[in-house]
């Protein structure tokens, strides 16, 4: 018997896609972004929607699950990890350090347990951190400003926050099918 999941999807009209285009909460309904500010934040809002929807409709024990050992991640780690990212993001931002969200190293990962309560604080946890994170940057208009992180562009960071995202969804695409052979688009 082959123990793998079967892939599904809760598309209608396009079945290999996750959601039907008339359902992504990533389609704004408008035009492309104006401006190249606009089009970072558009598309690390785009990634941001992606890594909710592939933990979206998943039990605590699913969350947490450990798909490919020995890693440790988890999609449950992958939230709590950008919670922390978003905080150091912070540090780069202020110049000011921050104590990690989760205490020590790697905890993220290692910590991250199958309770329900631990999921809402991760989600919880993520959205405070992505916001102060955004409003530390959000009073830096100039994306060639110089950041006291080892100087770095405003326009830099913007871009490794996408990186670090999308880098991130494609963990949670393999991650996802494991659990319970969804896949996305």
């Amino acid at each position: 018997m082959d123990e793998r999941p079967a892939r599904w999807s809760s598309a209608t009209v396009f079945p290999d896609m996750w959601a039907d285009t008339a359902d992504d909460p990533r389609d704004t309904g408008g035009g492309a972004p104006e401006g190249e500010r606009a089009t970072l934040e558009e598309f690390l809002t785009g990634y941001r929607l992606t890594l909710r929807m592939k933990c979206e409709g998943l039990t605590p024990e699913q969350l947490a699950r450990r798909s490919v050992p020995p890693s440790t991640m988890s999609l449950l780690g992958l939230l709590r990890h950008l919670a922390e990212v978003e905080r150091d993001w912070i540090t780069w931002i202020t110049g000011e350090p921050l104590p990690k969200v989760y205490g020590r190293r790697d905890a993220d990962f290692d910590e991250a347990v199958a309770d329900p309560a631990a999921v809402r604080a991760a989600y919880a946890d993520l959205e405070r951190e992505q916001a102060a994170a955004d409003a530390a940057l959000a009073v830096r208009t100039d994306l060639g400003e110089r950041l006291p992180k080892d100087g770095i562009a405003v326009r830099e960071l913007m871009v490794h926050r996408i990186e670090e995202y999308a880098r991130h969804c494609g963990h949670a695409d393999l991650l996802r099918e494991c659990v319970d052979g969804r896949i996305g688009q």
